[in-house]
């Protein structure tokens, strides 16, 4: 019972600092895969012979 009391004390912190950083980092993923996919509209409205916009 003790060293599952230390397990869980030595591995709390770092459980919690990858939850909080993954929660953070959720938004910025989705605004990247956005300025994807808008950029993919954009190439594909591009003429690939001449570069002008078909």
């Amino acid at each position: 019972m003790d060293e599952l009391m230390i397990s869980i004390a030595e591995n709390t912190f770092p459980i919690a600092v990858a939850v909080f950083l993954l929660i953070r980092m959720e938004k910025r993923l989705d605004d990247l895969t956005s300025a994807i996919v808008r950029l993919e509209g954009a190439i594909n409205g591009i003429s690939p012979l001449n570069g002008e916009r078909t």
